[in-house]
């Protein structure tokens, strides 16, 4: 019989304890009668024998090996009822530890849901992603992603790769959904026939794509529809399979519907419904992605054969590479360029997490804000501990008196400990509730572009195992060290004692020294990083870009519902920024093919015979007005610069200090390299101007950059790009565009962004650390202001007779609130000191997270450590002025 069925008989096995002891007894007995003694005698002498039932009831016991069990469930209930006595520890205690596992079990689950996470499909740890490689990824269009590939590519690839038994190519990109005047934005994925084969998607409703669903010129073949959009879209009805979608002004009919658990394949957003790749030229005619050799778009997934590792996957497809790049090379391009695309190199990376935008983007940030809530949660420790150590101070006769009476040191350690346990145990449980909510919370830090991101927040085995993890340290850290420390106390000495001396307990409050000086370190480094992510997050929004920011509005017009022949897309884009312009409102407007921050064209050229490239956009007169943006030197684009005139450009400072140092610009000529659809093409510099932060807020040298007039782009489309610059409210520019635009054509199409929330929008990062690590340090501060408060509490009641003889012999308030200030002064000095060294140590882990300034600042640090010794000192002035009121006569009265 195992211990657990003894424990479940305990009942029965006792009284058969009982009555064996018994019977023992009474057969001893019997035998004393025997042998001639009377039945007092008889019972003494098997007394004598048998050395106490009440031992040999124990042993007995003992033997079961369930004695711990019994013992474990007797400390719970003894803490239970010890904790309901003081309910204002147990609440503090509780609510301090439920703040710091929430808040680590919060940031924990973010990480587990953009990166931890497997994609919900068979088997992912078997799929993987094809890279490119070597190069400098500069070739082509949105050829800087290194996970996209062209659809030429993934032919090749599909055709003669070794490694995978099943392959997909994929792309999540917005479309179009409902016809009419007013279609609304929606999520589709183009998709090759063969992903949900290779993912091991079944359909819920209906059938999904096969591999024969992804022919050439197969038309418009149908969608399959996501469970979310289906619940939305058609209230989960069956009849929902065979409905019909306008997509694109297309309709496409519903074949399908995904299973619930799948959300696609980038983690954080979602999609509304997928397509066969091959329907691409009937629903977007025109969109060359299909034919262009250098249009990096499609991702390619596949699942690795069995036996095949990713190292050898790899090495096949770097053997695969030269063959791939012969078969795909782009047409079109001078040789120099097409160097840098014979250098790719093909290699596989692990694909079973997805892909994701925001695992980019925050990922460093991430894991930086679980190691400062990690810190915190050691402070919330270190606070509990020294909380729990001038507990004990109160029950050291207690524990006297069981020592006493025969308990041993560990069992006093295990009924301590069990406090602890109850009190992490609530604290765990609260803090995943607490969790849920900041995880939530932080979920909105993490929106792109204003759409919230989408992320799987529930409690899996990764997040269990973390916050149980996370309970046991805690545990250990806060409860053992201080139920070691009680049971050590003299049972003498502690029984004889009398009063709180003058120097009692005074290698228990140098151990309380210690964790208050740890405290304020580590309170000092997470002040550190709050003071330089807010100093780093400001300097970015007070960072003059170089051009105008505020009353800019960017106009999105696109006109491709208008009948305007390809020929006269230029013309007609002019004339709807004529239109914009005479809205009375607006100040100046211009088009531009590539807006600030969204990224330009790079352009290989060549300047008195020194070759490079530049970023390359086109605009309109009025353009640098707009943006504010001052010109130096020549002229700005004029109405005389037109498609048969000749061909001129505005370029920027770091232009002419790359190409044209120390020589005056106006004049040069610029020959630009041919691409397809642009034509090689000389320009004749006009103007130069300021250099702006054109890519990003953090670009610390600006690329050279030139302008070209917006009549001379070579490659107009049915869109336009309008930077309008107004004094009036949006809200009344964009309600007179729209009007405006109305009374051209009903058919076209307007979308807005005010520039200053673009920027603003590109920055969640930054602000998500300043706002978390500002949050976190000053919850460390106030951590360590209620630990030094508690210590220096502690302190004046130990010396308590002291103060009183002080004062009676003439000590002073003042001399008195100096006591006991100087005890603070030094636990700073030191912990400062560690504070210092230990922040300058971790320096290195967010220098590349900050902005304008050095993670080592000393003003930075100078600055946090004057707010710490601040607080510090205000929460010790408390304690100490009331020291200071102490009536000597009561003092020395006290027992």
């Amino acid at each position: 019989m195992n211990w657990l069925s003894r424990l479940l008989q305990k009942n029965k096995m006792e009284r058969q304890l009982q009555s064996e002891l018994e019977d023992h007894f009474n057969r001893q007995v019997a035998d004393d009668l025997r042998a001639g003694m009377t039945e007092a005698e008889a019972r003494r002498d098997a007394r004598l024998k048998f050395g106490g039932l009440d031992k040999i009831t124990e042993d007995c016991r003992d033997a079961r090996g369930t004695t711990w069990v019994t013992s474990t469930i007797h400390d719970v209930r003894y803490a239970l009822r010890t904790l309901r006595k003081s309910p204002g520890f147990t609440a503090t205690a509780i609510l301090t530890l439920a703040l710091g596992i929430g808040a680590n079990a919060a940031i924990f689950q973010l990480l587990d849901a953009v990166r931890l996470r497997s994609l919900p499909v068979a088997e992912p740890s078997r799929l993987a992603q094809v890279e490119v490689r070597g190069g400098n990824h500069g070739f082509g269009v949105n050829s800087s992603d290194e996970t996209s590939l062209t659809y030429p590519l993934w032919l090749q690839i599909r055709d003669h790769q070794q490694s995978f038994s099943t392959v997909f190519a994929w792309r999540t990109i917005g479309f179009e959904l409902g016809g009419g005047d007013r279609p609304r934005d929606s999520t589709g994925m183009w998709v090759s026939g063969g992903i949900f084969q290779t993912l091991g998607v079944n359909a819920v409703k209906g059938r999904l794509f096969r591999v024969e669903d992804d022919k050439p010129g197969c038309g418009i073949s149908g969608a399959v529809i996501s469970y979310p959009f289906w619940q939305t879209e058609f209230g989960g009805q069956d009849s929902a399979v065979g409905s019909r979608l306008i997509i694109n002004d297309h309709p496409v009919d519903v074949i399908g519907v995904t299973p619930p658990s799948f959300f696609g394949l980038e983690v954080g957003a979602k999609f509304d419904f997928a397509l066969p790749v091959c329907s691409m030229a009937a629903i977007d005619p025109g969109n060359p992605m299909l034919s262009r050799r250098d249009y990096f778009w499609l991702r390619v997934i596949g699942r690795l054969k069995p036996g095949v590792t990713m190292a050898r996957a790899s090495s096949e497809f770097d053997a695969l590479s030269p063959g791939l790049i012969e078969a795909t090379t782009p047409t079109g391009y001078v040789s120099k360029a097409l160097e840098v695309y014979k250098r790719y190199r093909f290699t596989v990376a692990p694909a079973g997490n997805g892909v994701s935008e925001l695992r980019r983007t925050y990922d460093d940030s991430l894991w930086l804000l679980l190691g400062i809530t990690g810190l915190v949660l050691l402070i919330a420790c270190a606070n509990l501990a020294s909380l729990m150590l001038a507990r004990a101070s109160t029950r050291s006769r207690e524990m006297a008196v069981r020592l006493a009476l025969g308990a041993s040191r560990w069992r006093l350690v295990r009924q301590l400990l069990s406090e602890g346990l109850m009190i992490t145990a609530a604290g765990a449980v609260a803090g995943v509730t607490l969790a849920g909510i900041f995880s939530r919370s932080l979920v909105r830090f993490l929106a792109s572009n204003g759409d919230q991101a989408e992320l799987n927040l529930s409690l899996d085995w990764n997040v269990l195992a973390f916050v149980a993890s996370v309970a046991i340290f805690t545990c250990i850290i806060f409860g053992l060290v201080p139920a070691f420390r009680s049971s050590l106390v003299d049972p003498g000495a502690a029984l004889k004692s009398g009063s709180r001396g003058t120097t009692a307990g005074g290698e228990r409050f140098s151990f309380q020294r210690i964790l208050v000086i740890s405290q304020i370190a580590v309170s000092l480094v997470l002040l550190v990083g709050a003071f330089l992510f807010v100093h780093s997050f400001r300097n970015l929004m007070t960072i003059n870009p170089g051009f105008r920011t505020h009353d800019v509005i960017a106009a999105y017009v696109g006109f491709e519902k208008v009948n305007v022949p390809a020929a006269r897309w230029g013309d007609f884009s002019h004339d709807l920024l004529e239109h914009i312009r005479s809205i009375p409102q607006i100040e100046s407007a211009a088009s531009v093919t590539h807006l600030p921050f969204a990224g330009s064209w790079t352009s290989g050229i060549d300047v008195n015979g020194k070759a490079g490239s530049t970023k390359f956009s086109w605009a309109s007169p009025d353009y640098f007005q707009t943006l504010g943006i001052p010109l130096i030197a020549g002229r700005d684009f004029s109405a005389t610069d037109t498609r048969n005139s000749p061909h001129v450009a505005v370029v920027s400072e770091s232009f002419v200090r790359d190409f044209l140092p120390g020589a005056n610009p106006i004049g040069q000529v610029i020959h630009v390299a041919a691409e397809p659809n642009f034509p090689a093409t000389t320009y004749e510099i006009i103007g130069l101007v300021r250099d702006t932060k054109y890519s990003g807020l953090r670009e610390q040298v600006p690329p050279p950059e030139a302008f070209a007039p917006a009549s001379q782009f070579p490659y107009p489309s049915p869109e336009v790009d309008v930077l309008i610059h107004s004094a009036a409210a949006p809200s009344a520019v964009i309600a007179a565009v729209r009007a405006k635009m109305a009374e051209r054509s009903s058919a076209i199409s307007v979308d807005f962004d005010i520039l200053q929330e673009e920027i603003e929008s590109s920055l969640l990062g930054e602000r998500m650390m300043a706002m978390l690590s500002g949050f976190f340090g000053a919850l460390a501060a106030l951590l360590a202001m209620v630990g030094l408060y508690g210590v220096i509490s502690y302190l004046v009641a130990m010396r308590h007779n002291e103060i009183g003889i002080r004062m009676a012999l003439g000590a002073s308030r003042r001399n008195i609130v100096a006591l006991i200030l100087r005890q603070t002064i030094v636990m700073l000095a030191v912990g400062v000191f560690v504070g210092v060294l230990l922040s300058l140590a971790a320096a290195r882990s967010v220098a590349s997270l900050i902005f304008g300034l050095a993670p080592t600042d000393p003003l930075t640090i100078f600055a946090a450590a004057a707010f710490l010794i601040t607080v510090a000192l205000l929460a010790s002035y408390i304690p100490a002025r009331r020291a200071s009121r102490i009536d000597p006569m009561i003092a020395l009265r006290h027992d």
